[in-house]
């Protein structure tokens, strides 16, 4: 009988420890693929714009033009034609939520919500990841990460960013969830879709996740939410349909297929990582999504599904100036590199196994 050798830095084995040959060599041809493609740097796309304004700029214009009393479609529309955006298919218009309650708000106030969620969030973070690294050098590395992932989101000259929002509030959703724990995660994931819609894939993982496992009271909360959002990004349709011209600028669409180096790249920008050079960062940025897939445990799965879902998103529908979409998944991604050690050498001694197993038959 062969044991299995202890952890190089978890707590526990990591998802790679009892792996099959067969899954273990198409893994690794996967993950090579994955590293490879993170130096391909996708090329850039033609501006689907012609005014010069930023997107913050463009969201801080429309809390100011509610402050002085505006309607947020009409402000929303006159905003994004003087900036030349385009205001269809609906979803180019942001949904009204954030914008409203800043707009309800003293400057300062926002700021302060930012800085308290993005300590919830570290805070429950740090929790999570006493669960998986023993003190010492793991759990600083592992800690030292996740403050690599957060230093975007604890910025308040983007606190009108919407997808900086709703990424801190996946992230503490996310963090909070336990088998025993679920319904707070399902009601802070709902706030987060109705900041940003791109959130739902999140809410979707979640509740495939509470199907698979078999957890129905669960699987019911998350398919709620889901139709709540979906409920009030129609009425955000209709709404934006009501305010939209044929003579408004059209999105160029959702189908960008640059690859998993547009997210590795958009990662790496998002992130510490973006004190590195290009050929350095996008390649650890992916480094982090192979580490994820290791991670051992009910949360560790669905991370690695969360973070894998939005790079296969982007991958497949981002375009070059929608980098931005990475946010969702930032928070808490760089996490992953912390987890590579036990992943690389468990995977590796299934891939170098030579052992076979012989029955003979006992003649007497």
């Amino acid at each position: 009988m062969i044991r299995a050798r202890p952890p190089i830095w978890l707590s526990s084995s990591s998802r790679f420890a009892t792996l099959r040959p067969a899954i273990a060599i198409a893994l690794a041809i996967l993950f090579t693929l994955l590293l490879a493609s993170a130096w391909v740097q996708p090329g850039e796309e033609a501006a689907v714009r012609g005014g010069g304004q930023t997107d913050l700029g463009l969201y801080g214009a429309v809390v100011d033009g509610l402050r002085a009393g505006g309607h947020y479609y009409g402000v929303a529309a006159q905003e994004l034609r003087a900036g030349g955006y385009p205001l269809r298919p609906f979803p180019a218009v942001r949904l009204p939520t954030l914008a409203v309650v800043q707009a309800a708000l003293p400057d300062a106030v926002p700021i302060l919500l930012l800085l308290v969620l993005a300590m919830a969030t570290g805070f429950a973070w740090t929790r999570r990841i006493g669960e998986w690294f023993a003190k010492g050098p793991p759990r600083i590395t592992a800690l030292f990460l996740l403050a690599g992932g957060m230093v975007t989101f604890v910025q308040p000259s983007l606190v009108h960013f919407h997808d900086l929002w709703a990424g801190l509030l996946i992230a503490l959703s996310l963090a909070l969830r336990r088998d025993d724990r679920w319904i707070e995660p399902v009601a802070i994931a709902l706030c987060a879709m109705l900041i940003r819609e791109t959130a739902a894939l999140y809410a979707l993982v979640m509740l495939a996740m509470a199907l698979v496992d078999g957890r129905r009271r669960e699987a019911l909360g998350w398919v709620a939410a889901l139709l709540v959002f979906v409920a009030l990004l129609s009425l955000h349709a209709r709404a934006v349909d009501m305010i939209a011209g044929p003579l408004d600028t059209v999105s160029p669409g959702w189908s960008g297929l640059h690859g998993p180096g547009l997210f590795a790249s958009a990662m790496a920008r998002s992130t510490a990582l973006t004190l590195l050079p290009w050929w350095l960062g996008a390649p650890l940025a992916m480094l982090a999504l192979i580490g994820w897939t290791a991670a051992p445990g009910s949360l560790g799965l669905r991370a690695a599904l969360t973070f894998g879902g939005y790079a296969a998103a982007i991958a497949l529908f981002a375009r070059t100036d929608t980098f931005y979409w990475v946010l969702a998944a930032a928070p808490a991604y760089l996490v992953g590199m912390a987890f590579l050690p036990d992943a690389l050498r468990d995977l590796t001694r299934t891939l170098l196994d030579r052992r076979r197993v012989r029955v003979q038959r006992i003649t007497r």
